[in-house]
């Protein structure tokens, strides 16, 4: 998958014509003498059409400066970062939890996760017709529904309740768009689509060893196991997340890493410990991952924004390894050697943002970039084995995985096991990789942890973001506005 050309290599204009947006990549010029039935016998054009869809990961608005602004720079785990004249367009605010409807970043996260969607609607409208083998067709169809399930469970953190769109819809039909593009279903509803595409999805898949080395990268049954294990862990469902979590690591197909240290680094990439990832090289790269988190200053690596903060750094017990792999601390010397000066401008950067200039895949391009972005860990599978466990009263196996995950770090084990002592261990386990604040949300620690770093969290408002004043303009104010806003 790492070396998959991701530009659609769609072959007959109507492919393009028919797409709404018509973006970019998806535009090629006609092939004479091709006909419908067959590019729609072609197994080479059923994958290319499955590689757009995964191709919108890579995009500025999927997981760049919006992304990083909505899920981090909004938690405890950091701080905006950059200089304190530098907003970042609205990442001033985002730290401040001055949330706004006419926000730049809110916006983004919408349009990226529905331009997406409509990929995903589209190759599941095409991938129907192929007449190619049943086998293959099927686990592309388990891809596609994935990553639209992966996109609907962006959404549905950040705003609640969305409108759900799973097939092709006429921009001419006015009563279709309004009542399914511009009509959001209720955040249950919106749970309940996650759940269907993710169990057709573990159906559908193969296990990661399963697949060719060449297919490297592509969703796993285990991945679909696994964010449905999440998705129903952010729903309360914690006997359906302990079980689905058990099935990841049963399975035989994931471990931890060694080292902590290892996971985010190129050599950690599509390793024992990844579930999923989105897969980046240096002609398909991240766009603006890492540039937006690589130091600022002299030697410039980056924008500077998104550093941990000293809330993050104090959190970690003594000894605990994960803290020098997850914060650059300034002055140091970085793993590849690197030093990392006092001229650049904050004491702390995100490490596992960092890309490697002297040990890792790099051509100096800093805005597009060979860094994988881990979605899915098989860490992150036993914290949520551990807290769903805890919750329906499992606490000997909610003990077992925390002190897993503790050994690794360099600590020593617990005796026994709280509610809080598990939040911690996530929180340290995964700081930096966009779910603290989701974390907090949904575990109902987010006013607390905010009054804790000084910012005031409105109970019964900023459990979502404010729907994007763009959308609900362009619906002709069909779309409601969260409570609030």
């Amino acid at each position: 998958m790492k070396k998959i050309n991701y530009i659609f290599l769609v072959k007959v204009l109507f492919f393009c014509a028919l797409l709404s947006s018509c973006e970019s990549d998806l535009e090629v010029s006609p092939q004479d003498k091709v006909s419908l039935a067959d590019f729609l016998n072609n197994p080479d054009n059923a994958k290319q059409l499955v590689n757009g869809v995964y191709n919108k990961n890579l995009e500025y608005n999927m997981h760049g400066f919006s992304w990083i602004g909505v899920s981090s720079i909004t938690s405890d785990d950091a701080d905006k970062g950059s200089t304190p004249g530098d907003s970042g367009s609205d990442k001033n605010r985002l730290d401040a939890l001055d949330f706004i409807s006419s926000s730049t970043s809110f916006d983004d996260v919408w349009k990226a996760r529905y331009q997406g969607i409509g990929r995903a609607n589209k190759a599941l409208f095409y991938l129907d017709q192929f007449t190619i083998d049943p086998v293959l067709k099927s686990r592309l169809i388990g891809e596609v529904k994935f990553m639209r399930a992966l996109w609907y469970f962006d959404l549905v953190r950040c705003f609640g309740g969305v409108p759900i769109i799973t097939s092709e819809i006429d921009i001419n039909d006015t009563e279709a768009v309004n009542s399914i593009v511009y009509t959001r279903k209720t955040k249950e509803e919106t749970y309940a689509q996650i759940e269907i595409d993710l169990e057709d999805a573990v159906d559908r898949l193969p296990l990661k060893s399963q697949y060719a080395p060449s297919d490297m990268g592509r969703v796993t049954k285990g991945a679909a196991q696994g964010l449905l294990a999440k998705a129903y862990l952010y729903q309360g469902k914690y006997q359906q997340a302990f079980d689905m979590a058990g099935e990841v690591m049963t399975s035989g197909q994931y471990d931890l890493l060694l080292s902590y240290a290892e996971v985010w680094r190129q050599t950690g990439e599509n390793g024992v410990e990844s579930v999923f990832e989105v897969q980046a090289t240096l002609t398909n790269g991240i766009q603006d991952y890492t540039n937006v988190q690589g130091p600022r200053g002299t030697p410039d690596l980056g924008w500077g924004f998104n550093t941990p903060s000293e809330s993050l750094s104090n959190a970690y017990e003594p000894g605990d390894l994960r803290r020098e792999a997850t914060i650059m601390f300034v002055p140091s010397t970085l793993w590849d050697g690197f030093i990392a000066p006092t001229t650049w401008t904050n004491p702390r950067y995100n490490y596992k943002a960092y890309q490697s200039s002297i040990a890792e895949d790099w051509d100096g391009n800093k805005g597009v970039t060979a860094k994988n972005l881990r979605i899915l860990k098989f860490s992150e599978i036993l914290l949520i084995r551990a807290e769903a466990g805890f919750r329906i009263g499992n606490t000997g196996e909610a003990l077992t995985q925390i002190n897993r995950l503790r050994d690794r770090a360099g600590l020593d084990d617990l005796a026994a096991i709280t509610l809080q002592a598990i939040f911690k261990e996530r929180r340290l386990e995964m700081a930096m990789e966009h779910d603290r604040w989701f974390d907090l949300v949904r575990t109902g620690q987010a006013q607390a942890a905010m009054t804790a770093n000084g910012k005031t969290f409105t109970l019964g408002v900023n459990e979502v973001f404010p729907i994007p004043l763009n959308q609900v303009i362009a619906s002709g104010g069909r779309l409601a506005q969260n409570n609030g806003y």
